[in-house]
């Protein structure tokens, strides 16, 4: 819940920061997270580095790549509903949970994602802000955001949370350094404060999200990241002036139901076993 707030905040800073190109803003927040990570690394003793280096380089290059699509739909897309499509996540966390951890979805759990799929169209088919390759790189970032959970989920019986959280940069800011050094735009005034709080609020989002996969099934967590969706409702409407049209509000809760009721199901499967 905590996690959820924290990234609530950091996507309203990146939609404040609609100037600074996407690639720029994720240089700074990872460069944030590196350090901070470092020191609370140093601080406590533990290494740095980590014992399954594939899972934790793998999980480095899919949350780049997913965090880079999503700062950029944040840009272009209204917020609450750029926020919504990266919230399908979990469906793809679940699916590529059973190929990866072998944590197997039940068939009527299928049912429960055409619902938030449905919720998709919805929201797209009834809103002309949104783009359709805006859409797809929503969805490109939720893909990749699934893998990412996988690749936390595969490191919880070797791994220190803050070592997960300081792979992230590690890998990223190489990466983004380059992109970002060809491609800049001189942040000013209050964007600077903007900048400092995207990379203090996501490192303890990512913190408190990274220790949450761990002690908890990827399937049974990923559902109460949807509370966010409350929260950019309420900073779309009172910060950016952003309303809706009645479909794609219907759309949004059938993307919240659906995982929702994804959630209880494994909840009460897990409790009757």
């Amino acid at each position: 819940m905590f996690s959820t707030l924290f990234f609530a905040i950091m996507n309203a800073c990146v939609k404040l920061l609609e100037h600074i190109p996407a690639h720029e803003i994720i240089f700074f927040r990872c460069f944030i997270s590196l350090v901070a990570s470092y020191i609370q690394l140093q601080a406590i003793g533990v290494s740095p580095w980590g014992n399954n280096k594939v899972a934790l380089i793998l999980r480095g290059i899919f949350g780049m790549t997913s965090l880079t699509a999503f700062f950029i739909t944040l840009q272009r897309m209204p917020l609450a509903s750029a926020v919504t499509i990266q919230y399908l996540s979990p469906i793809f966390t679940i699916i590529f949970a059973g190929f990866i951890l072998n944590e197997k979805a039940r068939p009527v759990q299928y049912l429960f994602f055409l619902l938030a799929f449905a919720g998709v169209v919805l929201v797209r088919g009834f809103d002309n802000r949104i783009a359709t390759g805006d859409l797809l790189l929503g969805l490109t970032s939720a893909v990749f955001s699934g893998l990412a959970y996988n690749m936390i989920r595969k490191s919880r019986n070797t791994e220190h949370p803050l070592v997960v959280v300081f792979y992230f940069p590690l890998v990223a800011l190489p990466l983004i350094s380059v992109w970002s050094f060809t491609h800049w735009v001189n942040p000013a005034g209050w964007d600077w404060l903007l900048l400092l709080i995207v990379g203090v609020s996501t490192q303890a989002a990512q913190v408190l999200m990274t220790r949450a996969f761990q002690l908890e099934k990827a399937s049974s967590i990923s559902g109460w990241q949807y509370f966010g969706l409350v929260y950019s409702l309420a900073i779309g409407y009172f910060l950016f002036d952003e309303a809706y049209p009645l479909a794609s509000l219907a759309g949004m809760l059938l993307i919240v139901a659906g995982v929702l009721m994804n959630y209880f199901y494994d909840a009460r499967m897990a409790k009757r076993s």
